[in-house]
């Protein structure tokens, strides 16, 4: 069984828009949305066009990740209480993400031949330029040595046009939470996503935790979506820098082999300091700029809280050398100083 979960916030324009492609395009599965206390009428909406979606209502804005969790405890608490099977796999679904005939199959297939595989991703279009991967996931993710995130079709700013390139199915370091299918049984087994990042990075780190597990991410993109992107936090947000630089930060810290996280917040010190001061005196950002600044100091500040968890992870360690997707290449080298600006090239 398989429950997608599309959590909402403020979005009854995207629901309304999105939510009937899911609904005609996923036979078999149960579609379940979210709302993370939204105040614009997306409730009255759901009730008015789609009264048979379920729908769960929570108390207040949890964000991005524990919006998931507070979501799939309660859904399992509804479960439970009617004498209803608990699904065997999640579905986390942007609500601006449209989907067509045979989406939900190539990823259903695979998984279920695959039970050392605990989580996967469809290929990520654009909505807008269907023939180019869309920013937030494309075909499946990877970090590089300093903790920077990319993916096959899409590194920094430069998007590729889907040519069939990356149609294998690969192992790769993070499934985009723009839509993850995972088991629920891995999900709760590594703890769900943490809700103190409330929102970005809060996926990476969650299939890191995974692959440290001895556990699986692949991308199948046999299976395609179409992803509006954006979101709540446009891009060139200052929230959206703060929450990235910080999360990105705390998710080094926690999952970082012993051996390499010295190293690493060296250099990241000395990389997020450049990055801020280019923003500032290019870009004359000085939200951005503030924003690097208070990410470094807050990260700091709640390291300590972190402690018990990075002692848990090390310890969950399967093989230091196998984490996939986790690579030794330094992305800013290749594509500022080589110019190498796509993922076959690295």
């Amino acid at each position: 069984m398989i429950s997608i979960v599309i959590l909402n916030w403020n979005g009854s324009t995207m629901i309304e828009k999105y939510l009937p492609h899911v609904i005609q395009n996923s036979e078999g599965a149960e579609i379940v949305v979210a709302d993370n206390a939204s105040t614009d009428d997306s409730i009255v909406m759901l009730k008015e066009k789609f009264p048979d979606i379920r729908t769960i209502v929570l108390e207040k804005n949890w964000g991005f990740a524990d919006g998931y969790n507070k979501a799939f405890e309660a859904l399992e608490q509804e479960n439970k209480a009617y004498n209803i099977p608990l699904p065997d796999y999640y579905i986390l679904l942007n609500s601006d993400v449209r989907t067509e005939s045979g989406w939900l199959e190539p990823l259903e297939r695979y998984m279920n031949e695959h039970q050392d595989v605990a989580a996967c991703q469809p290929k990520l279009l654009s909505d807008i330029a269907p023939d180019y991967f869309e920013y937030a996931g494309a075909c499946g993710g990877y970090i590089d040595r300093y903790g920077y995130p990319y993916c096959r079709g899409r590194i920094f700013e430069t998007v590729e046009k889907d040519l069939g390139q990356y149609d294998d199915i690969s192992e790769i370091l993070w499934a985009t939470g723009a839509c993850m299918m995972i088991r629920r049984e891995d999900y709760w087994k590594a703890g769900g996503l943490d809700g103190r990042f409330f929102a970005h990075n809060e996926e990476i780190d969650l299939c890191w935790r995974l692959n440290i597990m001895g556990r699986k991410v692949v991308c199948i993109p046999q299976s395609k979506v179409y992803h509006l992107g954006g979101g709540t936090l446009p891009k060139g947000n200052p929230r959206k820098t703060y929450l990235n630089f910080r999360n990105n930060l705390t998710m080094l810290y926690k999952n970082l082999p012993e051996e390499e996280l010295k190293n690493v917040m060296r250099m990241r010190t000395l990389l997020d300091y450049v990055a801020a001061l280019q923003m500032l005196l290019l870009g004359k950002n000085w939200g951005d700029f503030k924003a690097v600044l208070k990410g470094r100091r807050d990260f700091k500040s709640w390291k300590k809280d972190f402690t018990a968890d990075r002692k848990h992870i090390q310890a969950s360690y399967k093989n230091r050398n196998q984490v996939k997707g986790k690579t030794t290449l330094s992305i800013l080298w290749n594509y500022y100083i080589k110019g190498r600006k796509t993922f076959n090239v690295m």
